[in-house]
């Protein structure tokens, strides 16, 4: 087996590892973005947890294959940059489609979650979700609305006994 062989190989093996890993991926399309553009996509995906590769297409694809997500192929023509979410799952669909906001030359393609591939409507969709932490939030705050809710009308009618048993 030639050496040539034996790197592709491995890089279809690394890409597999990491699909495998990710909560979710985003597929995306990155032609025209300019250097320091790049730059700055790439620090607000690190600073989200986010890995963010360019792989050649045909080995993304291989590794694919292997995990059984054949109907990716259609997504990955022309340059495409793959971003992967180990921890939160929405994060990748988010910080993209963020800066795809203001950056029209990023245009996101497809992606994974659960082994389930999303087009770029559904992508976009997922990108509205909030992360996992503000949803936790959220949730801690409507458990505690009620909670004070009570502990406001037990402490009234605890005052409303204290006056009366003063009079």
């Amino acid at each position: 087996m030639n050496k040539n062989r034996q790197l592709k190989e491995l890089k279809v093996a690394e890409i597999k590892e990491k699909l495998e890993k990710a909560q979710s991926v985003v597929l995306a399309s990155y032609q025209g973005l300019t250097v320091e553009e790049d730059t700055i996509l790439r620090k607000s995906l690190r600073e989200a947890g986010v890995e963010y590769k360019v792989y050649k297409n045909s080995l993304v694809i291989l590794a694919a294959k292997e995990l059984g997500m054949d109907s990716i192929e259609e997504y990955l023509q022309g340059p495409v940059s793959i971003a992967l979410g180990y921890e939160d799952a929405t994060a990748p669909a988010r910080v993209l489609f963020d800066f795809a906001k203001s950056h029209k030359k990023l245009e996101l393609k497809a992606g994974i979650v659960d082994s389930v591939i999303y087009n770029k409507e559904q992508v976009e969709k997922l990108a509205t979700i909030p992360s996992k932490e503000v949803l936790i939030a959220k949730l801690l705050g409507s458990f505690k609305a009620p909670l004070s809710k009570i502990a406001c009308v037990l402490n009234a009618i605890k005052e409303k006994k204290e006056t009366e048993s003063a009079e």
